[in-house]
């Protein structure tokens, strides 16, 4: 039977992460929880940041605006996920899925973006502290997270752009349980030759290059840390760096297998497993990667425990 170009296409069919419906209570649970627990922590590290004077530094905005964009990268997808699940439906309309593929490219690049520019603060920080106030000045600050929100924003449009340029068959049905840009392209009737060399240029520019920026920012501060003399200089001062890290290592870390596991196997399952540690698990850990490795992250969250326990 030959297969018709749709080019009206009206909705795609999430197909989710299996197809034993017996399974589907255990996996709403499990995200509904997920969801709660990232929304909690990352507001959570957003209170404590607002509420204490002494954290109202570069370093700590950037945490803050990190926070705020794991909230909103794992809105994207989670709860459109847990209303299919509810009402037995796993269609996603055209527009729905359009707008997911695109606001999962801002806030992917957002957090891509915002751990090179936290890279970047931690060079300033260590590299050259005496001129650290004046090189963070807010002005600059504010700068470098208005153009990591147009870069994002630009390669959002992108992606966009091409999706609606492509003509669609018959088989809509998506094995992910959100809009994969990907997983799209792969449904596509017409050539996406252009669309994955696009693709291929964006991922260069907008991933590499802050990927860059992190490694050169590191290769600055170790070899800036190994010349002090003292041993508590050097611990101290990789202590301010270990938080930060930790959240580029499970960032990277999973981004990599996601591309590992898509490479080595042909289950699309497995994939959609392995971008689930990729889009979930970051947003979910990094609160509590960073109040559990940050003492001064601690310090506020008992300080903001104790004032809420009082107003009680």
């Amino acid at each position: 039977m030959e297969l018709k170009n749709q080019t009206a296409v009206s909705e795609f069919h999430l197909l989710g992460l299996t197809d034993d419906h017996k399974l589907l209570p255990l996996i709403f649970a499990m995200f509904l929880s997920m969801y709660l627990i990232t929304v909690l922590g990352n507001l959570t590290i957003i209170m404590a940041i607002t509420s204490a004077s002494q954290l109202h530094t570069p370093m700590y905005l950037f945490l803050s605006i990190l926070s705020i964009n794991d909230i909103c990268y794992s809105t994207v997808t989670i709860p459109k996920m847990l209303v299919n699940i509810q009402a037995h439906d796993d269609s996603i309309s055209y527009i729905e899925c359009l707008s997911q593929i695109c606001f999962v490219s801002i806030f992917g690049d957002m957090e891509n973006f915002l751990l090179a520019v936290m890279a970047y603060d931690r060079y300033v920080a260590i590299c050259k502290p005496l001129r650290y106030t004046v090189i963070m000045n807010p002005i600059c600050c504010a700068l470098m997270v208005l153009f990591s929100l147009l870069f994002s924003i630009m390669d959002a449009l992108l992606h966009s752009l091409m999706i609606l340029r492509l003509s669609f068959c018959t088989d809509l049905e998506i094995p992910h349980f959100f809009c994969e840009l990907a997983q799209i392209i792969k449904l596509a009737c017409s050539d996406t030759f252009i669309h994955n060399l696009l693709i291929f240029v964006a991922v260069f520019v907008f991933g590499g290059g802050p990927i860059c920026g992190i490694v050169f920012s590191y290769i600055y501060i170790v070899s800036s840390v190994l010349r002090m003399p003292s041993s508590g200089g050097k611990h101290k001062a990789f202590s301010t760096c270990a938080s930060h890290l930790s959240v580029v290592s499970l960032f990277y870390g999973t981004g990599f297998g996601v591309y590992i596991t898509s490479a080595v196997t042909d289950s699309l399952r497995n994939t959609a497993m392995a971008s689930m540690m990729y889009s979930v698990v970051p947003p979910l850990l990094n609160p509590f990667i960073y109040s559990l490795r940050n003492r001064e992250i601690k310090e506020a969250l008992k300080k903001l425990v104790g004032r809420l326990i009082y107003l009680m």
